[in-house]
């Protein structure tokens, strides 16, 4: 049986509210009696989307990050809205930002990318057998998309082109559906 290291929250505070993000500074008792505080980003959640085409080569999206002043190379992916499903909300961003839409869909994984400062949890589904109906980019939104086969995406990853964490983990996803038929 392993030792149980929870910790009790005591208080809580809001001490940011955006339009996307809050961030909450919470006071808790730690395992050994004491006390600390605890700062994190509350996130509505996200869906990711691994779109495969049936030759094996995968969609991608270059789009301009702010935080990181720079254009990342990614799969698709889109926040969760309040009380819509990760699957409803992967087939509304893949359609919105790429114009295409899949027949069929498969869940894959769920991942927590910042376990230490956020509860962000991000949805990952596979998105197969798909059609190009048009894209409908959000207001503000500038994004440019890419079919690249599978091998130069994770060459992509391995030369430091492709730096996004999720779409890293999507494209090791790919990889072994692909090879291992996972």
């Amino acid at each position: 049986m392993s030792a149980d290291f929870s910790e009790k929250k005591l208080s809580s505070s809001e001490v940011y509210q955006g339009d996307f993000l809050r961030v909450n500074r919470d006071l808790v008792r730690l395992p050994d009696g004491s006390q600390a505080t605890r700062e994190y980003i509350l996130h509505p959640g996200a869906a990711l989307i691994l779109p495969l085409f049936d030759d094996g080569s995968v969609l991608l999206e270059r789009q301009f990050r702010y935080p990181v002043n720079q254009h990342c190379y990614e799969l698709p992916a889109g926040k969760i809205d309040a009380g819509e499903l990760a699957l409803e909300t992967a087939k509304r961003e893949m359609r919105e930002e790429t114009g295409y839409v899949a027949r069929q869909w498969r869940a894959l994984c769920t991942m927590l990318p910042g376990v230490g400062y956020s509860n962000e949890r991000i949805e990952l589904f596979l998105a197969r057998d798909l059609s190009f109906e048009g894209a409908q980019l959000d207001v503000g939104e500038f994004i440019e998309t890419l079919r690249l086969p599978l091998g130069e995406c994770l060459d992509w990853v391995r030369d430091g082109r492709i730096t996004d964490t999720k779409t890293m983990l999507g494209l090791l996803w790919a990889e072994k559906i692909v090879r291992e038929g996972w």
